[in-house]
């Protein structure tokens, strides 16, 4: 059974920089979509990135292309998500995910059947 663990969320000031890492234990990710979802107060979770077996297929939402960035380390079995210029409407707590069903559409989001706990993020103005 897969396990998630997220971690890198914090407190960070409008304009920098986080990475998460969502390190998996059980089984190995590298046949599994991979995503990252977030949850703001009040809000539905979302999904803001994703990427599939090969590293160039990836899924951004659009209020976070060209500042975010997916990407997995096979050997780490990890998944990161690089977040750069960091806005105040980023805080929210941000969850990695696995889709285990071998299926290939990035953005279908009911196929994301593994979760972790989530991290904190907080991007102050």
């Amino acid at each position: 059974q897969v396990q998630l663990v997220e971690s890198g969320g914090g407190l960070v000031q409008a304009g920098d920089s986080l990475r998460l890492s969502c390190a998996g234990s059980g089984e190995m990710l590298n046949f599994y979509r991979m995503g990252w979802f977030r949850q703001a107060p009040g809000k539905e979770r979302e999904l803001i990135a994703a990427i599939g077996r090969t590293l160039s297929n990836t899924y951004y939402e659009d209020s976070v292309k060209g500042r975010y960035t997916i990407y997995r380390d096979h050997a780490k079995n990890t998944v990161y998500l690089q977040m750069n210029s960091l806005k105040p409407e980023d805080t929210a707590v941000y969850y990695c995910a696995a889709a285990t069903d071998y299926g290939t559409d990035l953005a279908q989001r009911s196929a994301y059947n593994y979760w972790g706990q989530g991290t904190q993020v907080i991007v102050s103005s």
